[in-house]
Order: C-alpha cells, then sequence, then structure tokens
C-alpha cells in the first residue's frame, strides 16, 4: 500500500495560505455555491488507544467539498477527503490505514435571519453528514498480517464557523467525529457489540469562495425572484414569467419542439402521431396504419424486416432469412426454400427435401457391391479382389456429399453367436477403413455388425449361407435414421471377442491367387 498523507504537522499552516478552499457555505441566496478545498487533521480512537485531541499524532488529509444554499439557515453539503490513519502497539502488532471518505448531508447556520443575519461576519454552523468510507488497512497484529480492503456507511457529525471576510471569500474552522459502521481500522479482532469500536476525528481549516449570480440565473432577462422557470437555457425566448414559448400549446417549449406548429407528444420531442405507434408522421411512411419504429412506422406482420405492403410471402416463419421481397431465400433454386432445403447448396426435387436424388445406377451399384466384398477366411481382413468395388462406393459418395454410407455385416449361423456378432462388425469396419483412408470424412460412414441375426435366406444350405455372408452398403441422407437400423433395428451389443483383423503370413495370398475367384463366388469360408 502507498501512503500518500505527509507526516508533518507543519503541513496544516501552511495548506492554510496555499490551499484553495472547501465550499464551506453560500453566504446569501443571490451566491448559491461555494466550492473549494480544505486540509484536515485526522485522530484516530480504537482499540490500540486514543489520539483524541493530541496534536503531537495528526494525520494530515487534503479534501473537497461543495456546498449549495437550499434556504435561510440550511444549505446542502458535499465533501470528500483522502487520509491515512496509523498506530502501534509492538514491532509486530501496528497497522497504517489509507483512507477515502465522502460525506453528503446538511449544514443548519447560525446566520439564518433571526439568530444572526445571513451577511454576519461569524457564521457558526452545525452539520450532519452521513457517507461513505473505503479503508485500505496494511499491518500485522502479533506477528499475523492483517491487509484488508473494506467500505463502511459513515456517521459523521461537526461544528464550525466561518467568517465572512467578504462577498465572495470565507474563512472557516470545523471540528467534527466520522463513525464508520463496524469499522476495523487496526485489525484488532476483539470487537464490542455496539459497531463503534474505531472512529476518528476531523479538524478542518480552509478558505472558501462562493459562486452564483444574482438576481437572474439563467440571464434570460428575467429576475430570479420573478422567474418561474429558472435554469432556462442560454438564447431561448421566454414570456413575461421567465418561462421558454410554446407556440401550439402541447407542454413542449419551442426550443425543444422539433414541430412547433402542431400539438404533439413530449416523447416524440412535440410531435403529432396520428397511428399511436411511436413514430412521428413527419417521419412515419406509414401514418395512418401502427407499424414498427425500425421499419418507418409500417407494419410486418410476420417480422421477416419486409413491410406488409410489400411483402410478397406473407406468414414466413420467424427467423427465416428472406429476400428483398419477403420471401424465404432459396439458394439452389430448387424451388425448396433454404429452410426447408436439407441440401440447400445442391438443387433436387421437394419429395426429396431438397436434395439430388441418388441415380439409378447409383442404387445398383450400391445393391451389387455386397456380391463383391470378400474376407481372408475367418477373418476382417479384406481381399484385394474387395477394392475395386469400395473404390467405386468412394466415388458415389464423392458425387453425393450431402448422404452418409450405412455398413452392415452379417454371417451365417455357423459358429457361436457372439463370435459371429463381432465378425460381422469388424469385417463392417474394415470396409469403412478402408475408404476412409480414400478421404471420406469420419461422420459420413457408420459400420454395424449383426452378425447371424439378419438372414436373407435358409442356413440349412451352403447356398443359403453363402448369401448369408454379406457386407450391405446403402446411403441416406445426413441427418436421417441409420439405414441399416431403420430394416435391421439397433445394432446387438458387442462381445468381448477378438476377431484377426491382420493376416498372420502375406505369402499364401500371393501362392494362390487364382484361389481368390471362389472366395468373391461366395466359396465356403467364414
Amino acid at each position: 500500500m502507498k501512503h500518500l498523507i505527509p507526516n508533518s504537522r507543519s503541513w496544516l499552516p501552511l495548506a492554510c495560505l496555499t490551499v484553495l478552499p472547501l465550499l464551506s457555505q453560500a453566504q446569501t441566496a443571490d451566491k448559491k455555491t461555494s466550492i473549494g478545498l480544505n486540509v484536515s487533521a485526522l485522530q484516530y480512537k480504537g482499540n490500540y488507544g486514543s489520539d483524541y485531541w493530541d496534536f503531537s499524532r495528526n494525520r494530515y488529509a487534503p479534501g473537497l467539498a461543495i456546498n449549495h444554499y437550499l434556504g435561510k439557515g440550511l444549505d446542502a453539503n458535499l465533501q470528500a477527503f483522502y487520509g491515512e490513519l496509523k498506530g502501534s502497539r509492538s514491532a509486530n502488532t501496528f497497522f497504517a490505514t489509507n483512507i477515502v471518505n465522502v460525506n453528503l448531508g446538511l449544514k443548519f447556520k447560525l446566520n439564518n435571519g433571526w439568530a444572526l443575519k445571513e451577511d454576519a461576519f461569524i457564521q457558526p454552523y452545525l452539520l450532519a453528514a452521513p457517507g461513505w468510507t473505503y479503508t485500505s488497512r496494511e499491518g500485522q497484529f502479533n506477528g499475523t498480517r492483517i491487509d484488508q480492503d473494506k467500505s463502511y456507511f459513515d456517521l459523521f457529525a461537526a461544528a464550525g464557523i466561518n467568517f465572512r471576510l467578504g462577498e465572495t471569500v470565507g474563512l472557516f474552522v470545523q471540528t467534527g467525529q466520522h463513525a464508520p459502521y463496524y469499522a476495523n481500522f487496526d485489525g484488532d479482532q476483539t470487537r464490542d457489540d455496539n459497531g463503534w469500536d474505531d472512529r476518528f476525528l476531523q479538524h478542518t481549516v480552509g478558505l472558501t469562495f462562493n459562486l452564483g449570480q444574482a438576481k437572474d440565473e439563467d440571464n434570460d432577462g428575467v429576475p430570479d425572484r420573478k422567474d418561474k422557470c429558472p435554469g432556462t437555457p442560454a438564447g431561448v425566448a421566454v414570456d413575461a414569467n421567465g418561462c421558454p414559448l410554446d407556440r401550439d400549446k402541447d407542454g413542449v417549449p419551442d426550443y425543444q419542439d422539433q414541430c412547433p406548429d402542431e400539438a404533439g407528444k413530449a416523447e416524440l420531442q412535440g410531435c403529432p402521431d396520428k397511428d399511436n405507434d411511436g413514430v412521428a408522421d413527419k417521419d412515419d411512411a406509414c401514418p395512418d396504419t401502427p407499424g414498427k419504429k425500425e421499419l418507418q412506422g409500417c407494419p410486418d406482420a410476420d417480422n421477416d424486416g419486409v413491410i406488409d405492403q410489400n411483402d410478397k410471402c406473407p406468414g414466413t416463419p420467424a427467423g427465416v432469412q428472406v429476400d428483398a421481397n419477403g420471401c424465404p431465400l432459396d439458394r439452389d433454386g430448387d424451388g425448396v426454400p433454404d429452410y426447408q432445403d436439407r441440401c440447400p447448396d445442391r438443387p433436387g426435387p421437394a419429395s426429396n427435401r431438397g436434395c439430388p436424388e441418388i441415380k439409378a445406377e447409383a442404387k445398383k451399384r450400391l445393391q451389387e457391391a455386397t456380391k463383391y466384398i470378400n474376407f481372408e477366411f475367418d477373418r476382417a481382413v479384406l481381399l484385394p479382389s474387395s477394392y475395386p468395388t469400395l473404390d467405386a462406393i468412394v466415388q458415389i459418395l464423392n458425387e453425393y456429399p450431402d448422404y452418409t454410407l450405412s455398413i452392415a455385416g452379417h454371417t451365417d449361423s455357423k459358429g457361436s453367436d457372439p463370435y459371429n456378432l463381432r465378425l460381422s462388425h469388424d469385417r463392417a469396419a474394415a470396409a469403412r477403413v478402408y475408404m476412409l483412408s480414400k478421404g471420406i470424412p469420419d461422420a459420413r460412414i457408420e459400420a454395424r455388425g449383426y452378425g447371424e441375426t439378419k438372414p436373407i435366406a435358409d442356413n440349412a444350405t451352403d447356398a443359403g449361407r453363402a448369401l448369408n455372408r454379406r457386407v450391405d452398403f446403402d446411403l441416406y441422407l445426413t441427418g436421417d435414421p441409420n439405414t441399416a437400423e431403420v430394416k435391421y433395428g439397433p445394432e446387438p451389443t458387442m462381445p468381448d471377442i477378438v476377431i484377426p483383423t491382420t493376416p498372420v503370413k502375406k505369402a499364401p495370398a500371393k501362392k494362390a491367387p487364382a484361389r481368390k475367384a471362389p472366395v468373391r463366388k461366395a466359396a465356403p469360408r467364414r
């Protein structure tokens, strides 16, 4: 914490000669405001003891205040200061607390016209000013740090005397006590229940300069004692009572009235509004129909930003982007508006939700692909004969970027159910991994395994089992339900069985290439 208050008892008399004053009080109704600076001596009282009236232990604080004349005997007073309080019991028990204090209250003057004249040389007063105290404390208590920043409600009462040196200048002295509620300047945690353990005296001295205009504060040519509208801006024409002119008698003075010859509303700077939509008639493109301010007072029933009279597509759903005619955008021009178009950048029929339909040739390739996807016996390892078919499917995926590919693996009934389920899943996954390696995004291919649960032929025959050992490929619009799940239901839970996914030896595959053809034609395999 940086302490900015000098610790010198010689500062107080010097400040009396050099510092501009606190505004103590205005002298008359003609000089309503005083302003200035002051210097104060602060004296602490708390758990460390009392420095009250011990001027050898003063802590000095500069201050600022503003005073305003309210009436005979009464002023409003605002004052603020920055200071510091210090105390010490030992080398490891001490505190130094910076204080920022602001108070706003009332000053009760004895020079009120009946006790003393308002322009008396000696002008005693009492001050009651609640306020706010902010403290920033550093120090130790029995060797423990007690640093803390905190604010408090402050009660301040003071008595003082202002010496009237002239119409504008005064010298004043003042003494008062600050009692911030539950304040803890010294960091001692032993507290009373009344909340007033720590407080301080403030002895203040300064000069005052009274400001104000006599007779005609607003310079409108009407004396203040006759002016029924004080504070009129400079240059504004006024009537005999000092009030701004109002030709149309709508309560809005001409200098603020944008329509001074037509009676209007104060919130519209004195202009009329026939349709009561909050837009002045002079700015309203639809003055006879209530509308929106942002649309120059014209209505927009569907809130699409296009006024009703120009809207060729009324009733557009909320939040839908529209063109200048108020119609929903259709970027690809396929007749399906973007907000309903699943493929807004590629044209397609409304029957397919605005997406391109898959050509018959592509559908046929997908249907026949299952015949040419082959794996090593009882393994999830693709045979090279499968690559051309998978490459063709990759081309289809690139041609239809709005679609997702479903891969579903199946087996015959030989072997255990858990083993078949895992084998079917891993074979579908092997086909997926191959196509991902060709640049297809991961999210566009889903692989599932159904084992022997979804046969398409009789598992009692070799021919039937060959048909059941298959991998299905289906395209569906991204975001729609997975085709395999629609056809076969959810994928069964995968068992904890490891299916070999890499060949043990590469040599056998090279020694008998002629044997691959029977595999592609559904020769016996697992």
